[in-house]
């Protein structure tokens, strides 16, 4: 069966041309107004929970909506996309344009919170179609890219991810500084500049998805088949047996990969959990948000945030010829361990201007989980399952979010006694963690 799948693949292979490096642009632009959205929430949610009434180890159940979202929509996404064929709008596109238009309507809400719970709402439907629009873009580069561009494709998504990432997360602090707005705001509402931010961002996500829908075309299933669906059978539970036969199934490369981000993801996420807070309390010593300290703390700290996106835009540039060089395996491993020292560095910061150096550690790291797992992936997943495949790797992503959100509030409050350093400093250590299995269980010389 697997040397059918592989002569498949071959085939395939041989029939894909060559891409541009405008024609590899347009199909990424859309990722950077996906970006936009999620670092404008990764960046400000925290902020604005607590600005509406949420203690800090209440934080993390609020931030549940993502990886849940994540765990139940993306396989289905990948499947549904799988199957899906238009003669104008393609297989992926049709999820990319639904997936935004919603997400921006969620962006442009957001600002009018009055209630925890109605952010709280807003964030379900914000991560539900971000996920719609994210998932079928993985996908999107294994479709139309022959496998000596595959590298560059998942790169040039980093780059778009890099250049949104650090436009979104200064965006509160540009709004301050260079536009003169309110960065306070009274217990219950949401300051000026972070409302302005999600405006800003419902425009980029929507622009620079219609951009990449409009300028792509995808290559017809293999065989002509031009019908809405595949020949295979159709319906929910076989869907389900689908993913549930997949996830049993995973090529071993898969398995081990799977693993790593099992470990990676905690340190992201208990950084964006945490920073911009952690910064506002521990680096600038602000008390809450109605405090000029905190809120200029806040602000500096999305700024520095900003800074590792803009760091994750510039290195992903020179990732490629490491990567050719190193291996992606080494490669991986060292950009997770400059990651965790980033994350660790914060601790021992009393100069804020040096938490761009921090940063700059984060933005290394998060160059290569963009892109090294992804193209270690490569050539393992049959051809006709990517979509399907992706979304189950996205698995290895939200369920340590899950443990994080359900558990580590109790955590918070009755081991770090509300710590937020001593948060990122165990996000640092699984992101060490990770680094260490990517070196002694990914056998590879080169990959």
């Amino acid at each position: 069966m697997s040397q059918e799948i592989n002569r498949d693949q071959v085939g395939a292979e041989s029939e894909k041309p060559r891409l541009s490096l405008q024609q590899i642009i347009n199909m990424s632009v859309g990722f950077f107004g996906i970006q936009f959205g999620w670092d404008l929430q990764r960046a400000n949610m925290g902020r604005i929970y607590e600005n509406l009434g949420a203690n800090p180890d209440e934080v993390p159940l609020l931030f549940l909506a993502a990886p849940l979202t994540g765990l139940l929509v993306q396989p289905v996404i990948g499947y549904m996309s799988d199957r899906t064929w238009h003669p104008r709008w393609g297989r992926r596109r049709p999820y990319f344009l639904i997936g935004a238009i919603v997400s921006s309507i969620a962006l442009l809400f957001m600002p009018s919170s009055s209630e925890l719970w109605m952010a709280a709402g807003l964030l379900w439907v914000l991560d539900v179609f971000g996920n719609v629009a994210m998932e079928p873009f993985r996908a999107f580069v294994t479709d139309k890219l022959p496998e000596s561009q595959v590298n560059r494709g998942f790169i040039m998504q980093s780059l778009m991810i890099g250049l949104g990432g650090s436009i979104a997360s200064a965006l509160p602090w540009l709004m301050t500084n260079l536009m003169g707005m309110a960065n306070t705001a009274e217990q219950g509402d949401i300051p000026m500049n972070v409302m302005a931010s999600f405006y800003i961002g419902a425009f980029f996500f929507l622009t620079a998805v219609l951009y990449t829908v409009f300028t792509t075309r995808e290559y017809p299933p293999a065989g002509g088949v031009v019908s809405n669906v595949t020949d295979e059978p159709s319906g929910f539970m076989h869907g389900i047996r689908e993913i549930i036969h997949a996830l049993r199934n995973m090529p071993d490369r898969m398995r081990v990969v799977s693993l790593v981000q099992f470990f990676t993801w905690p340190g992201l996420f208990l950084m964006w959990f945490y920073y911009t807070t952690a910064v506002a309390v521990n680096v600038f010593h602000g008390v809450d948000a109605g405090d000029p300290a905190y809120a200029r703390g806040a602000d500096f700290g999305s700024l520095t945030l900003s800074f590792y996106s803009v760091v994750t835009f510039l290195f992903a540039l020179v990732l490629p010829s490491i990567a050719d060089r190193l291996g992606r395996k080494w490669t991986h491993a060292l950009c997770l361990a400059a990651g965790a020292l980033g994350l660790i560095s914060v601790n021992w910061v009393t100069d804020p201007n040096m938490l761009f150096v921090s940063m700059a550690g984060v933005g290394i790291a998060w160059a290569s989980i963009l892109s090294m797992p992804y193209a270690m992936l490569s050539g393992s997943l049959p051809r006709h399952k990517v979509g399907i495949y992706m979304g189950i790797f996205n698995f290895f992503i939200v369920l340590p979010e899950i443990m994080a959100s359900l558990g580590f509030g109790w955590l918070m409050r009755n081991v770090l006694n509300n710590d937020r350093l001593a948060a990122l400093t165990l996000g640092a250590v699984f992101m060490l963690l990770a680094a260490a299995i990517t070196v002694f269980m990914i056998k590879d010389k080169k990959n």
